[in-house]
Order: C-alpha cells, then sequence, then structure tokens
C-alpha cells in the first residue's frame, strides 16, 4: 500500500464538489485526481488550472471511459446519482456518491441491486455526519451504554437565510427532492443509526412562510416531522432554509439513562464578544465550514477501503432506508396524512 495511489476521477464540481475535489487533489494520502467532470466547461478549466488535472470532461460517459482511473466520486446534482452510480459501477470503477442515494424508492432499490452485482468493488454514500468527531463520540457513548436504552431522538437541521437566493436559484434548475430528501436525509440517517431501529409510521407537515417560491416548487421552507420507530422509539425533525443567525445543525438523543447533545450553539469558535448587545458567539455560516473535518475523513475512509480491500460502515442498504424514510416525509408533508413506512 506504501507506494500505491487510487486514481480518481469527479463529476461535479459545485460548492461541495469543489471542496471535494480539493481535498481529493491536495489532503488524501496515497490519492490522485485525474480527471474532473462538469457540465459547465469553464469550472473544468479551473480545475484543471488550478491543480494540475490531466484529464478534463464535461461529458460524463467519456470521463468512465478513462482506463486510468480506479474510482469515480460523485457530487452532481440529486437527480443525476443514481443513474452515474449504476453507470460507474457498470463499467468497473470503485464509487462513491454523495447523497441522497436517490429521489424515488425504485431507484433508490435499483441502485442497491447494482452494488449487489459487483461485489469487488467498493461502494460508499456520503453521510458525513458520521465521520464528523462529535457525532462518532456520541454514537460510541450510545454504544457503550452511557446514555441506556437510546428511545428519542430530535434533530434541527436549519440553512442559514443568507443562503436562500442560491439555493432558490438551483432549485429552479434541479430537482432536489425537497426538503426532506434532500436536506433532512442527513437526520434522517443518524436517527437511524443512533437508535439501531427502522421507521414504521411518520408525520409531517411544513410550509413556505417569508418565501412563496418554495411553494411554487412543492417544497417548504420549513418543516417538520415526527416518526414513530420500532420499538415505539421517537424522532422529531425539523429543517428549514430560513435561519437568521446561520448554519444551525443540533441533534438531542434521550435516553433511559441519560442525553446527549450535539451542537446546541452552533459556535464557530471559542471566541466570545462582550459588548452593549451583550455576550455575542459567532456561528458557522455553512455546511462547508461545519463539517469541514468530517467531509476530509469520509474521503480518506474511501480510499483506505480501496486500498485495504474492504467495505466501509456506511452501506448502500443505509441509503435506501433513508431514501425510504424521507420520502414517506415527503409523502405525508405533501398529503397532510400520517403515512405508514413499507418495506
Amino acid at each position: 500500500m506504501k507506494d500505491k495511489r487510487v486514481k480518481v476521477g469527479i463529476v461535479g464540481l459545485g460548492r461541495l464538489g469543489y471542496r471535494h475535489a480539493e481535498n481529493l487533489a491536495l489532503r488524501i494520502p496515497h490519492c490522485e485526481l485525474l480527471a474532473v467532470c462538469s457540465v459547465a466547461e469553464e469550472e473544468v478549466k479551473q480545475a484543471r488550472a488550478k491543480w494540475g488535472i490531466p484529464y478534463g470532461y464535461t461529458d460524463y460517459e467519456q470521463m468512465l471511459e478513462n482506463r486510468e482511473l480506479d474510482a469515480i466520486f460523485i457530487a452532481s446534482p440529486s437527480e443525476f446519482h443514481c443513474e452515474q452510480i449504476e453507470k460507474a459501477l457498470g463499467a468497473g470503477f470503485h464509487v462513491f456518491s454523495e447523497k441522497p442515494l436517490g429521489l424515488y424508492l425504485e431507484e433508490a432499490e435499483r441502485v442497491e441491486e447494482a452494488v449487489a452485482r459487483h461485489p469487488d468493488q467498493v461502494f460508499m454514500l456520503g453521510f458525513m455526519r458520521r465521520y464528523d468527531p462529535s457525532y462518532a463520540e456520541a454514537k460510541q457513548r450510545i454504544d457503550s451504554g452511557e446514555i441506556g436504552e437510546p428511545v428519542l431522538i430530535r434533530c434541527y437541521s436549519l440553512d442559514p437565510a443568507g443562503k436562500l437566493d442560491s439555493f432558490l436559484r438551483f432549485a429552479r434548475n434541479h430537482y432536489s427532492g425537497g426538503l426532506f430528501l434532500d436536506m433532512a436525509i442527513h437526520d434522517l440517517d443518524l436517527a437511524r443509526w443512533y437508535l439501531q431501529a427502522e421507521a414504521e409510521e411518520v408525520w409531517a407537515i411544513g410550509g413556505s412562510y417569508a418565501y412563496p417560491e418554495f411553494a411554487e416548487l412543492g417544497d417548504a421552507e420549513t418543516g417538520a416531522a415526527m416518526v414513530r420507530f420500532a420499538g415505539n422509539r421517537i424522532g422529531i425533525f425539523v429543517a428549514g432554509r430560513n435561519c437568521a443567525h446561520g448554519y444551525h445543525i443540533e441533534t438531542e438523543i434521550i435516553g433511559t439513562k441519560g442525553t446527549l447533545r450535539i451542537g446546541t450553539i452552533p459556535e464557530r469558535n471559542q471566541v466570545i464578544l462582550f459588548n452593549e448587545t451583550g455576550a455575542v458567539k459567532t456561528c458557522a455560516e455553512g455546511f462547508l465550514e461545519r463539517f469541514e473535518q468530517a467531509y476530509l475523513r469520509e474521503a480518506e475512509e474511501f480510499i483506505r477501503c480501496i486500498l485495504e480491500n474492504r467495505k466501509p460502515s456506511v452501506s448502500v442498504r443505509d441509503g435506501v432506508e433513508s431514501t425510504r424514510l424521507g420520502y414517506a416525509c415527503k409523502k405525508s408533508f405533501e398529503t397532510g396524512q400520517l403515512v405508514r413506512v413499507k418495506f
């Protein structure tokens, strides 16, 4: 493994894709970013020039013809994930895909079948919160029994209001799946991970309060879901895109013997300003800042899995079941009805 390098091609060079590309090019041991792909030719040119990338493509299928590559890293818009995963696996590559696995349950299940047909290839899904130090420690504490049996999880995922305009521009051109499938999917995955239980029933509500554009897109600006998991465990999920104070990701797990909280104050650092308004702490501005280390660690794990010929702990099944739950939340929100999660 000392001299082995995994040669990677990435598709998608938006905000998150650019960060992934930068990590793959500069920060991941035993990794070489050999190719970049985007429908925006200028993004391809800039990435190649900045990091000295040998190959650039505006056509994904052309990149898959490059036999120098070992792995494909998918950071394109959500609507393209399933098709691109299947094509990359079929072409013989190891595959990392950003969340969500799919926007429809049927396509997510189809990807699961494709992964099963290629047992010698590594597939990994980008649920990066599992690789965040705080969330990983919470998992260890739950598994060691520090809070007894976990019975309730409460999650807030609130995007900063300052990013609303850019998101709406994106949403008008791409189908993201909506608030629950695109944004709350991380929380739904965490709930399954922490509770070790699958969802059984969902009730979700939401609306467009300050930004009616979301209603026009069939989406919610702010929404909430209550989920009953197996064993009568409880999940409470709040997601929104109009958070005045910044990027706020908070999780609470209540057990029979104690409680864990993560991110109650979404602070950027330990600096506190004292002035005429009181004690002021600056909040993180977005997901790239808050989960910087998690994005790096998950990419490192993907490369290590390839080199060590093993499978990551985040499986395609996690993607399928999170999609199943996210789609049930979406259906409940759209119909106003209690939805039974079907397996």
